[in-house]
């Protein structure tokens, strides 16, 4: 689905030359909930950024489906950016202006796409999400947990191969923080989607499949959750954290 392989990008502040990300590679398969993690200054966003093609990478290649997305032109990357990929942001970015069922429409509508069938669906993850309620709400109506479900909503309108997801919990309390991570389990089993989330928050990334942790700009260590129940899982993500500040 995903494939990150040899991956370098650096930044330029005057004579200075700052390497980000320094050989990442890894892989991310259909259906799988994927999380990345690591401290400040590790390349976790410039990562999420360079898979996006916000960023232009420095060397190496990124590929989703079959497609090598840094040989592609912008237009085309627009196109991927929104049939291809959904984006959860920690901002939520909704429109004040728009309803909540008018937000989760929004990427169809910016790509002319709207149908009957396009309708029906968004009405469809309303129900997944538990928002059906709130669906002719405005943003400044709903809670915080609300928002994020619809953006997860709004993620998923285009049917994307992969939803790439920037700390969506980071301005949540505890109880919004694990109903947004329980829709993305529903937009797993139900949806069959596809997550890559970068976080700081244990918690959120005991729900994953898999964790990557980068530090300095490199793969860590790849953590898998198998068997292992979430408690057990987010202990031994604790200690992978405790075990690098050793380090």
């Amino acid at each position: 689905m995903l494939t990150v392989k040899n991956l370098h990008k650096s930044y330029q502040v005057g004579k200075t030359t700052y390497e980000v990300l320094k050989g990442v590679s890894l892989t991310v398969e259909k259906g799988e909930f994927v999380a990345v993690m690591g401290p400040s200054g590790s390349g976790k966003t410039t990562l999420l950024n360079c898979i996006s093609c916000y960023i232009p990478i420095d060397s190496g290649e990124i590929t989703l489906g079959d497609r090598q997305l840094a040989d592609l032109s912008e237009d085309a990357l627009a196109k991927v950016r929104n049939r291809q990929l959904g984006f959860v942001f920690q901002d939520f970015l909704l429109l004040d202006g728009l309803t909540v069922r008018e937000n989760i429409l929004l990427p169809a509508i910016i790509g002319g796409t709207v149908t009957s069938q396009t309708e029906a669906r968004a009405d469809q993850l309303c129900d997944v999400f538990g928002i059906t309620a709130i669906r002719d709400k405005y943003p400044a109506e709903i809670s915080g947990g609300e928002k994020q479900r619809t953006a997860v909503a709004r993620a998923l309108i285009n049917r994307p191969l992969l939803i790439l997801a920037d700390e969506p919990t980071g301005n949540l309390d505890s109880k919004s923080s694990r109903a947004v991570i329980r829709s993305f389990e529903q937009a797993k089993e139900s949806l069959e989607a596809t997550i890559f989330m970068v976080t700081h928050d244990s918690f959120a990334a005991s729900f994953c499949d898999r964790v990557v942790i980068l530090r300095d700009g490199v793969v860590w260590r790849t953590l898998e959750k198998g068997s292992t129940d979430r408690t057990a899982f987010q202990d031994q993500l604790l200690d992978a954290i405790r075990d690098m500040g050793k380090e």
